[in-house]
């Protein structure tokens, strides 16, 4: 499985590299299209839902026209998105999710689609500001990951949550929460990085809140691993698709987004 996993990622990085070098608006939309199709089709598999693929392929056509609006539009979306992770989806991971058979199963699957549209409109809104500030406040949820998974190999000892993910650990999220501070900070006080995600924070709240800000981004983005972890496991599934070689689905490989990138869209509103 290693070839494979270092195959797609190349070629993602690659793709990444392409859009985001381009600059070209009308490529950043349609790769976000056809990136939220592709979630929107794996969540819908997910919650049991019939005919995916065609709702998928409606709200991917339909994406590029709302991700154009001003970014300060959708501040009312992403405070609502931030609301239903705090009270809705974080609970759940202690309650358990509905069944996906009735009126409530498939009211929570609409709940879930609204987070992910939400996902994606937030990562189109902090596009609008600069490719730099929208790779930096991405960037802090993949040194989470990176620094849990190493710390959680070295040190890990206390499980996280082990009726859903038993891989976690506390001591891997701490070290995940250390690599976010250090390297945040580092990069906060580097010119060429002046418009970051992390330096508009520190410069807007200081480092007391600066602090307190990144330690709820990592713990959103454990949040929104853990939920993943769950909606699998309740459908009997190891990846949410097979779409990404190596990698499983997308919905593997944004999970930690869905909650963090609305939050980092409400906390760079000039209202926020």
């Amino acid at each position: 499985m290693l070839g494979p996993r270092i195959m797609t990622a190349v070629a993602l990085l690659v793709l990444l590299a392409a859009v985001l070098g381009s600059g070209s608006l009308i490529a950043f939309h349609l790769t976000l299209a056809l990136f939220f199709g592709a979630a929107v089709w794996e969540a819908l598999r997910l919650f049991g839902v019939r005919r995916a693929l065609p709702v998928a392929v409606l709200v991917a056509i339909l994406l590029p026209a709302l991700a154009d609006r001003a970014a300060a539009d959708w501040t009312a979306l992403a405070l609502l998105c931030v609301l239903l992770w705090a009270l809705r989806f974080a609970p759940a991971l202690r309650t358990g999710l509905p069944p996906p058979e009735g009126p409530r199963g498939l009211l929570f699957a609409g709940i879930y689609l609204i987070a992910l549209f939400g996902c994606f409109i937030s990562i189109a809104g902090l596009w609008q500001r600069s490719v730099v500030f929208m790779v930096s406040a991405m960037a802090i949820v993949w040194v989470a990951d990176i620094g849990a998974y190493f710390a959680g190999r070295a040190f890990g000892r206390r499980k996280l949550a082990p009726g859903i993910s038993p891989g976690k650990t506390w001591e891997g999220v701490a070290g995940g929460l250390l690599a976010v501070l250090v390297l945040s900070a580092i990069a906060a006080h580097v010119p060429l990085l002046a418009d970051s995600f992390p330096a508009y924070l520190l410069a807007r709240f200081g480092w007391p809140v600066w602090v307190v800000l990144m330690g709820l981004f990592v713990a959103a983005s454990v949040v929104g691993d853990l939920f993943e972890s769950l909606m699998k496991r309740r459908a009997g599934m190891k990846d949410s698709s097979a779409l990404l070689p190596g990698h499983g689905g997308v919905l593997d490989r944004i999970d930690a987004l869905v909650p963090t990138m609305p939050l980092a869209l409400l906390l760079s509103s000039r209202a926020g």
